[in-house]
């Protein structure tokens, strides 16, 4: 015997079931327990409304500033300054870097951004990404020479690097929808 008719006797079961309970009450007993549902589900939606309100409102926060501190041209002193502590061995020689260098920098990289993170600000990722933006330029100018195996390990490095700049950003905007609940 097919499964369905098999279940067909406790349908009809579980349908009288609901007749018969429902019959033990007045079409007026019924509206009202309908209309309560609704005020219910009807208060439920408006406060998710106006939460998801708020956090759009501080999410456009957040990235209006984000935008205008970026806007803000970074100080080379100061882009030295975290190129030095960001790069190590390999400051100041970026535009030089082989293809045999390059695996290492970007390890470098990445092992200090993950170290400093918690203590970087907004403005200090800014500084970051820029080191970050001339490691990318180097591979660019001499991707033909690098073997596939090392250009690998730089897109894992890479695409760690935009995790942990992610990371500080979903922080941002959790601290912006903090900061407008109170």
């Amino acid at each position: 015997m097919p499964r369905s008719f098999s279940l067909l006797p406790a349908a009809i079961v579980a349908g009288a079931a609901l007749l018969l309970t429902s019959c033990d009450s007045t079409p007026r007993e019924r509206q009202e327990v309908a209309r309560e549902g609704v005020r219910e589900l009807d208060t439920l939606a408006r406060t998710a409304a106006q939460k998801v309100a708020r956090l759009g409102k501080a999410t456009a926060r957040y990235d209006a500033a984000n935008r205008a501190r970026r806007d803000q041209p970074l100080d080379p002193r100061q882009e030295i300054a975290m190129e030095t502590k960001l790069m190590g061995p390999y400051a100041g020689q970026l535009d030089n870097l082989t293809p045999t260098d390059l695996p290492n920098a970007y390890a470098q990289l990445i092992r200090v951004a993950r170290e400093q993170r918690d203590t970087w600000t907004d403005r200090d990722w800014d500084y970051a990404r820029a080191v970050y933006r001339r490691l990318n330029d180097q591979v660019k100018q001499i991707r033909m020479d690098l073997p596939a195996r090392e250009e690998v390990r730089i897109r894992a490095r890479q695409a760690e690097f935009v995790a942990l700049q992610a990371g500080r950003t979903a922080e941002g905007i959790k601290d912006a929808t903090r900061q407008q609940a109170k």
